[in-house]
């Protein structure tokens, strides 16, 4: 059934309610990578509950990891989940996320733009308290096959490419059970943990979650240019340009900036396969 941008874009907001406390935000943390070594005092800061500070990124999977897809049932949207690709990811915290809290969550497609022979919807998931608002998450959504149902095309431009040699390079190993242990945040698709799954989707084997790479990265960023002091994170973009294999190295390449990171990842062991594209992190 193609896609009607008009009654999805015209759509009510879905309202939940969530909540977290700081086993949530331990378990993220955990499935990023935190915790090496253990007894690094720069760690603890991301794994001990009386030094606890909340990685921006955790927005994401917070509401157990309703807010990438949260509109992905909105009218006018009828497509084949197979035909899924999450494209890019952009969150903005409007101040630092609590270690324990409630939210009401609201999800609605903020935008559908035919791309031709595929569709990209972009999904804005927005979460506020008593105190006001805490985070938008922007989700954009590629669906192959779901295009020329006639709308506008959207924006094309991309940045230009970081200039120069990077300021800082991180190398960051990936565990072999890091899928397994992110999935327990909320994002159970078989294709991060059954073999025979990823097979089925034409993988050797299952991949690591590219939000988990996204919070690797943020992460890398935070520890190595921000003083590891998540609460001066105001937003992280990317998009999602390669896989990553539990077991791998990351390359995370940074070039500093005035109130803005530029970052590339890539896959080490295989000649720098890209990773994430087009990323920048924003700070105080």
């Amino acid at each position: 059934m193609p896609i009607d941008a008009r009654a999805a874009l015209a759509a009510e907001p879905r309202r939940a309610e969530i909540a977290w406390n700081h086993k949530d935000v331990l378990l993220y943390h955990l499935g990023i990578g935190a915790g090496r070594p253990a007894t690094d005092p720069r760690e603890l800061r991301y794994t001990l509950e009386s030094r606890l500070q909340v990685l921006p990124s955790f927005a994401t999977v917070a509401g157990a990891g309703t807010a990438a897809f949260g509109g992905m049932g909105a009218p006018g949207i009828d497509v084949d989940r197979a035909a899924i690709l999450h494209g890019g990811q952009t969150v903005r915290v409007h101040r630092p996320i609590p270690v324990t809290g409630s939210a009401v969550q609201t999800s609605k497609v903020a935008a559908v733009y035919d791309k031709g022979k595929a569709a990209v919807i972009v999904l804005r998931t927005e979460a506020g308290d008593d105190d006001g608002p805490l985070w938008t998450n922007d989700a954009e959504i590629f669906v192959r096959g779901e295009g020329g149902f006639g709308g506008e095309r959207g924006p094309s431009a991309r940045p230009d490419a970081p200039q120069g040699p990077p300021d800082h390079t991180v190398e960051q190993p990936v565990r072999e059970d890091q899928a397994l242990l992110y999935r327990l945040s909320g994002d159970w698709n078989p294709l991060h943990a059954d073999p025979a799954f990823a097979e089925s989707a034409g993988f050797d084997r299952p991949i690591l979650h590219g939000l988990c790479t996204y919070g690797i990265t943020l992460k890398a960023v935070t520890d190595t240019l921000l003083d590891g002091d998540a609460s001066r994170v105001t937003a992280c973009r990317t998009r999602f340009a390669g896989v990553v294999l539990p077991g791998e190295t990351l390359r995370i390449r940074m070039w500093a900036g005035d109130g803005r990171i530029r970052v590339a990842v890539t896959a080490a062991e295989r000649n720098d396969a890209p990773v994430l594209a087009d990323t920048s992190v924003e700070h105080s």
